[in-house]
């Protein structure tokens, strides 16, 4: 009975995230560059800069069908929960691991981003935690990446660089810029044996910033640095 009150739901979520994809297709022309890895049902967990409350459906969209589907953002529950319509798109549509942030709260979220990958999940995570407002390309990364690849070393962590989203849509302006938006995925890394916390982030972080248009921009083209043996 319970799945049958359900069903309505579901399909609403279906129906509203193939328009949320086709409207950010629309207005961002966002594509996929598959640099470091392929396409492919592989449990993962995506981590990317972060600049805009768009990063995330950025991600979500690019993915193939098959790949959408199982794959889960990690995302804030403040933020998810603060409205009838966000409440119904976070959870619903995307399928969020919500996160409560608030300081008194011990909502222990790498229990939650844990159980999401033991169910077979991918996730979506943004490592620095907050928006980057700096001129910096990157803040720096929050333990939790470090953590996941500790405890669950078979899982890929794939850096995952947004380009262009914030020059798309700049603060205090309503009409998109006609500019493409590009997700690229990069080579998976993973945390070595008796590989420390700051060291490990500061090489994930480095990934990420290598994929980057700024890393690239008249540069002499150089075949990527291989990932350090255990």
């Amino acid at each position: 009975m319970t799945d049958l009150a359900s069903l309505p739901r579901r399909i609403a979520a279906r129906a509203v995230g193939h328009a949320l994809a086709f409207v950010a297709r629309f207005i961002t022309a966002v594509r996929a560059d598959w640099r470091g890895i392929e396409p492919v049902a592989k449990q993962r967990v995506y981590y990317a800069n972060h600049v805009s409350n768009g990063d995330m459906p950025m991600i979500w969209t690019v993915l193939p069908g098959h790949m959408r589907r199982q794959t889960r953002p990690v995302a804030a529950a403040d933020y998810w929960l603060k409205t009838r319509a966000r409440a119904f798109i976070g959870p619903e549509v995307f399928n969020c691991v919500l996160i409560d942030r608030r300081p008194e709260v011990d909502d222990k979220p790498l229990d939650k981003i844990l159980a999401a990958l033991d169910e077979g999940a991918s996730l979506i995570i943004f490592p620095e935690g907050n928006r980057n407002m700096t001129d910096a390309p990157l803040l720096p990364f929050k333990s939790g990446l470090y953590n996941m690849g500790v405890a669950r070393p078979h899982v890929d962590l794939v850096p995952t660089w947004i380009a262009n989203l914030n020059e798309i849509m700049p603060k205090g302006e309503i009409i998109p810029l006609p500019l493409i938006c590009t997700v690229t995925f990069g080579a998976p890394v993973h945390v070595h044996e008796g590989e420390d916390k700051d060291t490990f982030l500061q090489r994930a972080a480095d990934a990420l910033k290598a994929l980057s248009p700024d890393a690239n921009r008249d540069a002499t083209p150089t075949e990527p640095a291989p990932e350090p043996a255990p």
